[in-house]
């Protein structure tokens, strides 16, 4: 390790000193007293600051100027420093770079720190001895100078990065060359910027992927080539007393960012992946057979079928990699599974795992297949995060309706997401309350007006329970004669009613409150001889804790709007007499 001493900086104010030792040798006399210790004298100390560089490699007096070149230059250097006193503290870093010029070599990261050395200047000269000294020949004295002192130091402690070289004769090194230079193959280092440019843009409108020929590996005469041990390649020892095969890679690799995000090294214990297995297949261009790695645990998509409402037709049978782990799956499980869908053609997630013991819950959870093979789910409208039973379709029968899915928005609830051991706390005392307060945790899904048991609002219609709700839903008068993407089999105005009602009942409940029929009804009514609703009571959102839209209304705000236009509509189309 070698310090290099990178010039003087200003020196900052404020008188300093040093001291050098000065001991006397006392008597050897056990009756004599010791004289009184005389005090070191005090130099004056410099105020020159100097850079250090701890540079790790040999640095001779002729070299100086390539170590600072290899550090990025004296521009690079000083800008490190001065980095690392500013206010913000922001991690100045200091980069060597053994190989400069080529992209693909990573540099050595150095950190400057601060340090309260001195730089002392060391004169020793030489003088013949006199008679009756020891020994011969010429004697050293030596005077030592405080010159400055090092506030800084660049040390390169941490482990140097991973080093690769790709073959630069390949087309993604030959591009990334022309952009690192601004220069392409047709244009040489010309000096119009624009022209520069031009060969870049060349450059790149020339890159073509070229076809993979899982040539990965190539036999190479010259004997500078890779040697690789053939056990590694899975042939063996070769025989006869002739020296190993040549092997290079060919596999065109090229260097990310960093290898090793780690300052200290690590035993990694490499290993090959026991789930791969040595398969042969026939190259279909050459006819001849080659080995290939394959991995048995690649991971398999076991999620139900999603369609879109503007699919046609309804899937009537699970994925074949669904329908492959049918005989894997728990038959008592899959059993009631299938009697519930029998039942009811289609369930939530909530109220499907509502049917079953916490146990059987995450048997379901774990397995990943065992609702794949009952149901699908769609993507869009108004059966959307819904489980709907193979082979039915909600959108040609008009009882389905009662199976459409409300969904509102908490804008009160926490987006942040808790830590594990604080969500698993959560939970416990969730249960704890659950057991002393009588509420049964397997009616979450369903919504009463007067229990609140979620801080989030997503239920079937067959699943509100609440009298004035009910009624609302099961009236004959709000039903369409076709399905809507948008609105189910109801009508614009009668689903825009229930849903004013269900938000404010359900948020009425969050802040502790039954919200009563007459309430609801004035909801529904505009005020007289205005148009308008009745306004409500806005609740203000907490800080940081709500996860509205920039520039939305409020959920009960826009429901009112929306209400209002098709009253509007109906107003126009059916003009009074």
């Amino acid at each position: 390790m070698e310090n290099i001493e990178a010039g003087p900086s200003q020196p900052k104010a404020g008188p300093s000193s040093y001291s050098a030792a000065d001991r006397t040798a006392a008597p050897s006399s056990h009756s004599a007293v010791l004289p009184a210790p005389t005090p070191a004298p005090e130099r004056p100390l410099a105020q020159t600051h100097f850079y250090s560089v701890e540079y790790p490699g040999y640095v001779h007096p002729t070299s100086v100027p390539l170590a600072i070149e290899r550090l990025g230059g004296p521009n690079a250097i000083d800008g490190a420093f001065r980095r690392a006193t500013g206010r913000d503290k922001v991690e100045s870093l200091l980069e060597l770079r053994l190989r400069p010029g080529n992209p693909y070599a990573h540099p050595v990261p150095g950190e400057i720190v601060p340090t309260n050395n001195v730089v002392l200047k060391v004169v020793k000269r030489r003088r013949k001895s006199k008679e009756g000294e020891k020994g011969n020949g010429a004697l050293g004295e030596y005077t030592v100078e405080a010159v400055g002192v090092v506030p800084k130091t660049a040390r390169f402690r941490s482990m140097a990065d991973f080093q690769y070289q790709p073959d630069m004769s390949d087309p993604v090194a030959q591009l990334r060359k022309a952009m690192d230079t601004m220069d392409g193959e047709d244009a040489p280092m010309v000096p119009s910027r624009s022209l520069r440019r031009h060969g870049t843009v060349d450059s790149i409108l020339r890159y073509h992927i070229p076809p993979e020929k899982e040539d990965y590996t190539v036999t190479e005469a010259d004997p500078a080539a890779m040697d690789i041990d053939p056990q590694l390649l899975g042939e063996g020892e070769l025989a006869g007393p002739s020296p190993p095969t040549k092997i290079r890679s060919n596999l065109r690799l090229f260097t990310p960012p960093l290898f090793s995000r780690q300052g200290v090294p690590q035993n990694y214990n490499y290993k090959a992946n026991p789930a791969s297995v040595e398969t042969i297949v026939v190259d279909e261009e050459t006819g001849k057979e080659k080995k290939r790695l394959i991995n048995r645990m690649r991971w398999k998509g076991f999620g139900p079928i999603a369609i879109s409402y503007a699919d046609k037709g309804v899937p009537d049978k699970p994925s074949a990699a669904v329908e492959e782990q049918r005989s894997q799956a728990d038959k008592r499980i899959l059993k009631r599974l299938e009697e519930l869908f029998e039942e009811r053609p289609v369930w939530t997630r909530a109220a499907i795992f509502n049917q079953f013991t916490p146990m059987e819950v995450r048997d379901i959870i774990n397995s990943k297949y065992l609702l794949p093979l009952v149901s699908y789910v769609f993507e869009d409208g108004p059966w959307r995060d819904t489980y709907v039973r193979l082979g039915y379709d909600p959108r040609q029968d008009p009882e389905a309706r009662f199976y459409q899915r409300l969904y509102f928005r908490n804008i009160n609830h926490p987006i942040s997401r808790p830590s594990v051991v604080s969500r698993r706390q959560e939970q416990r005392n969730e249960s704890a309350q659950a057991r002393f307060s009588g509420v049964d945790d397997r009616r979450s899904h369903i919504f009463d007006g007067v229990t609140v048991t979620s801080e989030t609002a997503a239920f079937q219609l067959c699943d509100i329970t609440d009298p004035m709700l009910k009624e609302m839903i099961e009236d004959e008068d709000a039903v369409r004669e076709t399905c809507n993407e948008r609105d189910g089999w109801y009508t614009t105005h009668a689903l825009e009613r229930i849903k004013t009602v269900l938000r404010h009942k359900f948020f009425s409940l969050l802040l502790g409150h039954v919200a009563t029929r007459e309430e609801c009804e004035r909801l529904l009514v505009p005020e007289e001889g205005t148009d308008k609703l009745p306004q409500r009571h806005r609740h203000r959102l907490k800080a940081g804790k709500h996860n509205m839209a920039k520039g939305a209304l409020p959920p009960e705000d826009a429901a009112a709007h929306r209400l209002m236009t098709t009253l509007e509509q109906q107003r126009k189309t059916f003009p009074t007499r």
